[in-house]
């Protein structure tokens, strides 16, 4: 099993001015690194891959963020927007020699609102539509894309697993996954070690939190089930530690993660990963 970490760990918006973090997560034992982009232009992916390569860490995921005016299931505009930006991501995750561009591409975070059986349909398809186009865009690039369901307060759309495959089943492209976080699932999966089984061979990624999204193992979340569950589809992609500290102030208050589960994010992120490596 490979352990990677979320930039979000060390900074709110992952800049060219954040390149030396690489440095930190390495030295903490991590071997890879999930890069979140936030606006085109944020950082070089020249300076990006320069960094990666003098730490000897992989990008094992490239996560783009789908703000306000990025939604493959939106506007016409918003759907235009959000293709144009995730075929971004997939361009810069291949000049960073990574496989997975992953989240909740779908659809806008925070995005809730109330709709009928049939409107929920419409936006189905019309997601599955954008999603198959843009997997044929990553095959040819040797990227695939991986989903993530989110609880109910960020998003009305996909909060299952059983829901992403779904979506997964409808774009109908070998090339799209599903991206399982551990936070997530344990506000909306009756049962989260259920649900990898669910997901099987289609399971991409995995995003490491405890039920307060702390530190894994700091919590209540069933990690021997949950674990159990990973070796038995004999899952041997990256876990992602993706907690949030008060030590990164914008992104922790984003996640209303308010009180320090750990003296700093540094801490953290070595009990996570410790945590971890002996559940795996």
């Amino acid at each position: 099993m490979k352990f990677g970490a979320n930039t979000f760990l060390f900074t709110s918006r992952f800049t060219s001015r954040d390149t030396d973090k690489l440095e930190q997560i390495r030295d903490i034992g991590f071997s890879g690194v999930e890069v979140t982009l936030q606006e085109p232009g944020d950082f070089d992916i020249k300076e990006v891959k320069e960094a990666l390569t003098r730490t000897g860490l992989e990008c094992c995921s490239f996560c783009g963020l789908m703000i306000e005016g990025r939604d493959l299931r939106g506007t016409e505009e918003e759907q235009r927007n959000a293709r144009e930006f995730i075929t971004l991501c997939i361009d810069q995750a291949a000049e960073l020699e990574c496989g997975l561009v992953s989240g909740p591409l779908y659809s806008t975070v925070g995005k809730t609102g109330r709709y009928t059986n049939e409107q929920r349909q419409e936006q189905l398809k019309q997601a599955a539509g954008n999603l198959e186009e843009l997997c044929g865009y990553g095959e040819n690039l040797g990227v695939a894309l991986a989903l993530e369901p989110l609880l109910r307060f960020e998003t009305d759309f996909i909060n299952t697993c059983a829901e992403a495959l779904e979506l997964v089943e409808m774009a109908g492209h070998p090339n799209l996954g599903i991206h399982l976080d551990t936070f997530h699932m344990n506000v909306e999966e009756t049962n989260p070690a259920t649900a990898v089984l669910q997901a099987g061979q289609k399971l991409f990624n995995i995003h490491a939190a405890d039920n307060h999204r702390g530190a894994p193992g700091t919590g209540a979340f069933n990690w021997k089930g949950f674990a159990d569950a990973v070796k038995f589809i004999h899952y041997d992609r990256y876990i992602i530690l993706e907690s949030f500290h008060p030590d990164v102030p914008d992104i922790s208050y984003a996640a209303a993660v308010r009180r320090k589960f750990a003296p700093s994010n540094t801490a953290l992120a070595k009990q996570g990963l410790r945590f971890l490596q002996a559940l795996f």
